[in-house]
């Protein structure tokens, strides 16, 4: 596999001169765009990696997966009045929908859904942010994951549109505690910094059922370990989700700090990162290399 993962880095480098560095956050418009890194994880235990698959790099949306675990293990099928599972057409920061739906998200991985589940997490725990650092540190096993202040802060500040999705969703009475706090905890929880390595071992109790095979913790029921790898199969591009499962076909979340996260049922977990991003906010060069490693390894959710 090694070999394989070798090869796929050098054939996608080159495709990051196609993206552009999300320049909007201070935090990320510095960061070297020729950066890649590639690492698999399997249920055996095993990590494969090449690249800079040991540096730490923000995690942005794919935070929207651990903190929806978070809120499934506290409230269950009882989210669902408050955020929808539908696909977007629209982009991750759009309040059309919004206002349309009367103030319910269309899912967990556009802004307004995650806003609300950093709502509901709020509600529970005191510092939201903590919860979710605590958790990516029991699951990858590397206590050093923490989140970026700066970065946070420099997100908070610029945050507008996810303040005004607050403040829409709030005047339907689908978002009950304070606007500043709960978008300032998000955006701490945007600012993770993971490396591939630490986030595709994190992850691998979605490749299991629910069960982390290194921990032996059942960090979330199965029911609820299919539903988050559905949403991510139809929502974790955002509007290109449905290009994305056709060519790839496999769950998937990206972010904006370049990192792509893509589950493989019974196999393991998959993470690249490669800063530059297409349109709608995805890594280049990232998402070419889990298809890529798709196709070479035969393995896809539909066959």
């Amino acid at each position: 596999m090694q070999d394989c993962l070798d090869r796929i880095a050098t054939r996608v480098r080159p495709l990051a001169k196609r993206g552009r560095v999300a320049d909007y956050i201070p935090a990320l418009k510095c960061v070297d765009p020729q950066r890649f890194g590639l690492a698999v994880a399997t249920l055996d235990g095993e990590v494969h990696q090449t690249g800079d698959s040991m540096e730490p790099f923000s995690i942005q949306s794919i935070s929207k997966v651990f903190s929806l675990v978070l809120a499934c293990n506290l409230v269950g099928d009882e989210l669902w009045q408050r955020v929808g599972r539908l696909p977007s057409s629209n982009q991750f920061n759009s309040l059309v929908e919004l206002e349309l739906n009367q103030g319910k998200p269309r899912n967990p991985f556009v802004n307004p859904g995650a806003l609300v589940i950093a709502d509901l997490l709020t509600s529970r725990h005191t510092q939201m942010e903590r919860a979710m650092v605590s958790l990516l540190r029991e699951l990858s096993g590397n206590s050093t994951i923490d989140y970026n202040m700066e970065a946070a802060a420099g997100e908070f500040a610029t945050a507008h549109r996810n303040k005004a999705a607050a403040y829409l969703m709030k005047s339907f009475g689908n978002f009950h505690n304070g606007v500043d706090e709960v978008v300032g905890a998000y955006c701490a929880q945007c600012a993770i910094t993971s490396s591939c390595r630490d986030l595709a071992v994190a992850a691998l109790f979605l490749a299991d059922a629910g069960t982390h095979p290194i921990t032996g913790r059942q960090v979330v029921a199965q029911q609820q370990v299919r539903q988050i790898c559905a949403l991510m199969m139809s929502s974790g591009t955002y509007e290109v989700s449905g290009e994305t499962a056709f060519s790839i076909g496999l769950p998937i979340k990206s972010g904006v700090g370049g990192g792509i996260l893509a589950v493989i049922p019974r196999f393991g977990v998959m993470c690249a990162w490669s800063p530059p991003l297409d349109d709608s906010g995805s890594s280049v060069a990232g998402l070419k290399a889990v298809e890529l490693f798709a196709v070479k390894m035969n393995k896809t959710v539909f066959a």
